[in-house]
């Protein structure tokens, strides 16, 4: 299905992606406070500083860089974009001073854009009917840096606060020399296309492909299922904290479970359960596990229930890669950097607006004053989300 060495790169570009949060996000506290001489709060502030450049940038450069792989290439952005980010990570591991670690995050965050890049060579390099599979392939990638970024960031730490830096760059610049040697281009010159500005912003871009039959509907549902999904990253550790007072060893082995969890659905379960169900109905599918999910993390009061609950969530993850097999389906050979594009900013967009919703949720039905406490209540607010995204999901134009 897939060439071993080229699928081998996009795979670690994305875990290198995936790692790069959680990979230096151990260090930050004390990175920002060894270059601002502030306190803890103090770094908490320009820690989220940090964090909403970085989604920001992905946001805006997400069609950006899809579009100048459609013109240019997968190949030389890919490469680009890895080298760039391997000093990047140098510089921030240098850094005496908080604007040279915001203009590093700034960097980052465009140069970790190239999610949508992978997402198009795996798209370029799949029959229609393997698209699903290959996103869930890159999925699991996703999920296996999620495990060890932290993991990494962790132990590294314990070298220091630049440790972690050191680490990454070494990283991005060695899967950019394994990318130089073996990474062929898969756009060709009848699916090369011209670079235009129109469709390089988030707006022109998701405007331009709203226009395809039955795509807005698609990208609704994305859009919705990445706000209510990334209530996980937003308020797991403060609902762990409240509802079962568990430490931070605690929370990280939970997080390592949810990670392994789902690296392990997107790389066995996904060809199989589309090879049963269709594209579709694995989305309906995955969907409604989705609600089950939140809604039984919501109520939950158990750590117990909490662990048995992690696999259920994971195995819901199954949707996510058919919708977006159906939405590369829809869309010209010429133009799947552009979707990816557009899909990595709408993630994006997600992240910037689902940690607000989702911690004022949390800390309104955790406090006193609650006319109800439950710490769960934004689980129970993303599964009314996915509801919403089940029900749009269903009026779209038929798809397998």
């Amino acid at each position: 299905m897939f060439r071993s060495l080229p699928v081998l790169v996009i795979l670690a570009t994305v875990v290198i992606d995936a790692m790069g949060i959680g990979l230096i996000l151990p260090v930050m506290p004390a990175l920002i406070g060894e270059v601002t001489g502030g306190d803890l709060g103090d770094a908490a502030i320009w820690g989220g500083i940090l964090a909403t450049a970085f989604a920001v940038m992905q946001f805006l450069c997400g069609p950006l860089l899809g579009n100048l792989s459609d013109r240019f290439g997968r190949r030389p952005v890919l490469l680009v974009s890895l080298a760039v980010m391997s000093v990047d990570y140098v510089i921030m591991a240098l850094a005496s001073s908080i604007w040279v670690l915001v203009i590093g995050r700034i960097v980052a965050g465009i140069t970790a854009a190239t999610y949508a890049t992978a997402m198009a060579y795996m798209a370029d390099i799949s029959k229609p009917e393997d698209k699903a599979r290959a996103f869930g392939i890159v999925g699991a990638g996703v999920g296996i840096g999620f495990v060890l970024g932290p993991a990494m960031g962790g132990v590294l730490g314990e070298f220091g606060t630049r440790a972690p830096f050191w680490a990454a760059a070494i990283l991005a610049g060695g899967n950019a020399l394994l990318g130089w040697v073996v990474l062929k281009e898969t756009v060709t010159d009848e699916t090369r296309r011209a670079f235009t500005w129109r469709r390089a912003n988030p707006l022109g871009a998701l405007q331009a492909l709203g226009k395809l039959p039955s795509m807005s509907k698609l990208l609704i549902v994305f859009f919705t299922y990445q706000i209510a999904s990334a209530v996980y990253p937003s308020i797991w550790p403060y609902f762990i904290i409240e509802r079962f007072s568990w430490s931070e060893s605690m929370i990280g082995l939970s997080l390592t479970a949810y990670g392994i969890s789902y690296a392990v659905v997107q790389a066995a379960f996904i060809g199989p359960t589309i090879k049963w169900f269709g594209n579709r109905r694995t989305v309906i599918i995955g969907l409604t596990l989705e609600v089950v999910a939140l809604v039984y993390l919501g109520v939950i009061s158990n750590g117990i229930l909490l662990f048995i609950g992690i696999p259920i969530a994971a195995l819901a993850s199954i949707g996510l890669p058919a919708l977006q097999g159906i939405m590369s389906r829809r869309v010209a050979a010429d133009a799947q950097g552009e979707l990816q594009g557009v899909s990595a900013s709408l993630t994006s967009l997600a992240h910037i607006i689902a940690p607000l919703v989702m911690t004022q949720t949390f800390a309104y039905f955790s406090e006193d004053f609650a006319p109800l406490y439950l710490p769960g209540a934004p689980f129970l607010l993303a599964a009314i989300l996915m509801i919403f995204s089940l029900l749009i999901f269903l009026r779209s134009r038929k798809a397998t």
